[in-house]
């Protein structure tokens, strides 16, 4: 005979468990243990749900875009007390977005993580708001390789950078600052990044010449090799050529894609670039004819999804072993589509789809 709990119990099981069905969790795991994603979207998030990325290699928290101010008092923590635990979690890259962060929090979060095996980290879509706390009398945060900050605002405008450069271990080899509300860094301030080769400020379209020149520190990136200007507003080559110059970087690449690039006037100032540039992206700028005062020792010049109606002559580009000239005019003389699907790529993804529409536009190599 079956007890009457029992029955209850049976009664109340299929109700159960299709609310336990249907009812997602803030946090999610992959089948690997690899991956964990936490989005706190409810009125009374769930926070503990978090424990369940102790064990990713990969994990994104975002806020919902609430405030976490509530998480102040836990700020002047000290790290040591529980540094053990953050040094056997398995976390490599972490994202934080979507919320209003206070910067004591913010900061407190890279100290405690500063004997972590952290080396990716991406902040994005956050208002960080209060003033800085005090900079550390040695650096204690993390010992990361790569640092992206997408669509990020801060309570003490251009300075973050050299403040958040304070509470990091040196050793930052990339760099990428997406969507900024301003890239005018305070130089004074900002230290030197004697290990960054890659230096991305791709989707800021209003920074434009002047901005880069005030974006680039002189003499703050001297490892530099690769930097990227996808979508920036850059409008000539002339004024690029001497923001680099008075920065005084020696960049290998330099992609300048995705910009409404102008043709140099013949009487405009001759600038020398670097003299270690010898690939150049110039592809989706609606470029009509080859650019004149291109870098001398210049190997690999990218014209893809251009408005060239001829082929580049042997002399324009003497020394380039690598051209390409796929999605240009001149080669689909019968409007087969070429041109047409180069536009449709630029209509089809914003601002933030800069990367893909490269990759899209490979396709038509």
């Amino acid at each position: 005979m079956v007890r009457a709990p029992c029955r209850l119990l049976l009664l109340l099981l299929p109700p159960l468990l299709h609310v336990w069905a249907t009812t997602s969790e803030p946090c999610e795991v992959d089948d690997d243990d690899v991956r964990c994603v936490c989005n706190f979207t409810d009125p009374e998030p769930d926070w503990s749900s978090a424990f369940q990325c102790v064990g990713a290699t990969e994990v994104e928290i975002r806020g919902g875009g609430r405030s976490l101010k509530e998480f102040v008092k836990f700020a002047g923590i000290n790290p040591k007390q529980y540094a053990d635990v953050i040094r056997a979690l398995r976390v490599r890259r972490l994202t934080v977005g979507d919320a209003q962060v206070p910067a004591l929090l913010l900061f407190s979060l890279l100290r405690g993580l500063g004997s972590s095996r952290l080396n990716q980290l991406t902040l994005e879509d956050l208002e960080v708001i209060g003033p800085t706390p005090p900079p550390p009398l040695e650096v204690t945060g993390p010992a990361l390789s790569s640092l992206s900050i997408r669509n990020v605002s801060w309570a003490t405008g251009g300075a973050w950078l050299a403040e958040l450069q304070l509470w990091l271990k040196p050793g930052l080899k990339v760099l990428n600052v997406a969507q900024a509300p301003s890239l005018a860094f305070s130089c004074a301030d900002l230290g030197t990044f004697p290990s960054l080769t890659t230096l991305d400020l791709s989707d800021n379209p209003g920074l434009d010449e002047r901005g880069l020149t005030a974006a680039l520190c002189p003499n703050k990136f001297p490892a530099l090799q690769e930097l990227a200007l996808r979508n920036t507003g850059m409008q000539t080559l002339g004024g690029v050529c001497a923001a680099l110059a008075a920065a005084g970087v020696q960049p290998h690449h330099l992609d300048l894609s995705h910009n409404p690039l102008r043709a140099t006037a013949p009487d405009a100032p001759r600038c020398i670039w670097p003299s270690a540039l010898s690939s150049l992206n110039l592809s989706f700028a609606g470029l009509e004819q080859v650019p004149i005062g291109l870098p001398a020792e210049l190997s690999v010049l990218d014209l893809r999804c251009n408005r060239l109606n001829r082929e580049p002559r042997p002399d324009e580009l003497p020394k380039v072993r690598d051209l390409i000239l796929a999605g240009n005019p001149y080669l689909d003389p019968k409007n087969s589509g070429v041109v047409t699907a180069c536009e449709r790529l630029t209509q089809a993804l914003g601002v933030s789809g800069s990367i893909l529409l490269l990759q899209g536009a490979r396709s038509l190599a």
